[in-house]
């Protein structure tokens, strides 16, 4: 057999993974061992010349329950490694400037129908997205520089496939947002409205996402395509971490689809919904061509229940820098990982060394999962014989081409809370009620909220408290558990530290069956009502999503009603985009 490790830089992965010592082998395997209408075809040529070969035997515990759930013809269903990864364009501001209160910049987006050509035979998928892609186009902006961010519902009155009222609201996941922002699930913009969200921005640089959270009917429309990315820059990650097109966002999903190319939606009894096509960028199992030098990837899971557990090919782990609150305070390396919907992770991958070799992205899969024929691949980099770019686009020199830090945040504001600070621990449970059928979150569900003319909340923490929020997982399943507002850390899992890439700040935590997970976090900086729910979108909308409130007594006046604070309005002019 031909060396892996011939050919690699002194002083790159294989050096470090020297050092994996036989626990941390033994512990990663306890784990379980721009849409597609821009996707461009081709590449077969160019493909041939790479070796296609995984060099790492990883024993997969998890039986294909099935071939396929597809009914489309096995022949419509598209190849792997056929495709270009796709690159989603960045949203334009229409308005930028400086007041009083700092920089500012303005955007708009429409949510609209559109066709997606991801089938053979001339199939076409109706889907809805911002601005006409799936995913929508990503914001990228500095920090301290507050947008405004107006969503038109240019959608017909009913969703294209699954009938429901097409009525939207988007959340901007991760940020820390006021109430009457952040997409309460009851705040509704109906076709023909529009509502422009304020977001503040002063976060540390990190990657969060936009996407749409209408109650009941979040599932369909995130799977229809209404996600997208948003990035927060600042002067320390730029420092450490590749910019430009060697800064990658990647959106990785997984579909189902009828005999006539349309979305299928079996939720399984609102258990979940699980594709047998796999997508990056909105194209199926695509192939990126890097350079021989060290990328940044921005990954994030929007499958409605689908978790990961990837891995490289040929053995190489990967550099985890940030997690979903940004940059953690020291890198980690793994050789695989879990990764759960709505979890964001960036890591380093150094493909120096490879030039003219094929890499590829496979997934593992974790228990809860169902999986098919092709769920194991995920897409493929080829790194090209060409000598890599080593200068920023002014000429100067990159540092970051050839760098792994070790070192990145390390005065962590999150990362820096201390237990001992915590003024109260809170207890939930994560369940399936066995006579209702409805998902509940510690004692509630979002039907107990809606009841209560959503005033009821689960937990009523003073504006500045910390504290320890203790999450109990139940047989059967896993819930990927988020938190509105805040970042917190993970202090454990089942009583143990976590895995190595948690140790960052976060806003989702992966809660596997029979798991417990402890978290810790400070509260603010806003007062109000804030969503807590699973993000397995099927368990959300049935009805796994309650709310907390922050700084509030009951009978409070609440001027940041998430409700009726900031009510949409008409559409000024409908034929804008």
């Amino acid at each position: 057999m031909e060396d892996r490790w011939e050919g690699v830089p002194p002083g790159s992965w294989q050096a470090s993974i020297m050092s994996v010592t036989r626990r941390q082998v033994l512990r990663y395997g306890a784990v379980g061992a721009a849409g597609a209408a821009a996707t461009v075809l081709g590449g077969a040529a160019l493909a041939s010349a790479f070796s296609s070969r995984s060099d790492l035997a990883v024993v997969n515990h998890h039986e294909a329950l099935a071939a396929s759930v597809s009914q489309v013809a096995p022949e419509l269903i598209p190849r792997r490694y056929a495709r270009t990864l796709p690159t989603v364009p960045r949203l334009v501001p229409f308005a930028t400037g400086v007041d009083g209160e700092g920089p500012f910049e303005k955007f708009q987006v429409r949510a609209q129908t559109f066709n997606t050509r991801i089938l053979g035979g001339g199939l076409l998928t109706p889907q809805i997205g911002y601005n006409g892609l799936a995913p929508g186009p990503t914001i990228e902006i500095e920090r301290g520089t507050r947008v405004e961010l107006t969503v038109r519902n240019h959608l017909p009155a009913t969703h294209p496939t699954f009938g429901h009222p097409m009525d939207i609201a988007t959340h901007l996941h991760g940020s820390a947002s006021l109430p009457q922002f952040d997409g309460y699930a009851a705040d509704l913009t109906v076709p023909g409205f529009m509502k422009t969200y304020h977001y503040p921005d002063h976060q540390t640089a990190r990657t969060i996402w936009y996407h749409d959270h209408a109650q009941h009917v979040t599932a369909e429309n995130v799977y229809s395509g209404l996600n997208a990315h948003y990035h927060i820059h600042d002067e320390e990650e730029r420092a450490l971490l590749p910019q430009g097109e060697f800064d990658v966002a990647l959106t990785v999903d997984d579909a189902q689809f009828a005999a006539d190319g349309r979305l299928m939606f079996d939720h399984r009894e609102d258990s979940g919904v699980w594709g047998d096509v796999i997508l990056m960028n909105g194209a199926p199992w695509p192939v990126m061509r890097v350079e021989p030098r060290i990328y940044r990837f921005r990954l994030l899971n929007t499958c409605v229940s689908r978790s990961f557990r990837f891995r490289l090919s040929n053995g190489m782990p990967v550099t985890f820098v940030a997690t979903d609150g940004g940059l953690m305070p020291r890198s980690r390396q793994a050789l695989s990982w879990r990764h759960s919907p709505a979890e964001r992770y960036e890591f380093l991958i150094d493909f120096r060394g490879f030039a003219g070799r094929r890499i590829e992205l496979l997934n593992s899969s974790n228990d809860n999962n169902r999986d098919f024929d092709f769920t194991d691949k995920v897409m493929a980099f080829d790194v090209l014989p060409v000598p890599p770019t080593t200068t920023r686009p002014d000429g100067s020199p990159d540092p970051t081409w050839n760098t792994i830090p070790g070192d990145l945040s390390t005065g962590n504001a999150v990362m820096a809370l201390d237990p001992a600070d915590a003024v109260r621990e809170r207890r939930f449970r994560v369940k399936r009620d066995d006579a209702t059928n409805v998902w509940e979150l510690g004692e509630l569900s979002w039907f107990d909220i809606v009841d209560s003319g959503y005033q009821r909340v689960m937990a009523d923490p003073g504006l500045g408290d910390t504290e320890i929020w203790e999450f109990e997982g139940g047989d059967g399943w896993f819930h990927p558990i988020h938190i509105h507002l805040v970042d917190f850390k993970v202090l454990t899992r089942n009583g143990v530290p976590v895995f190595d890439y948690e140790q960052g700040p976060k806003d989702t935590v992966y809660v596997g069956e029979n798991e417990t997970v402890r978290l810790l976090m400070n509260f603010g900086p806003h007062r109000g009502r804030y969503m807590v729910h699973c993000h397995n979108l099927s368990h959300e909308d049935h009805a796994m999503m309650t709310q907390y409130s922050v700084g509030l007594q009951p009978g409070d006046p609440d001027p940041n009603d998430p409700i009726n604070a900031a009510r949409p309005v008409p559409d000024a002019d409908p034929s804008l985009a």
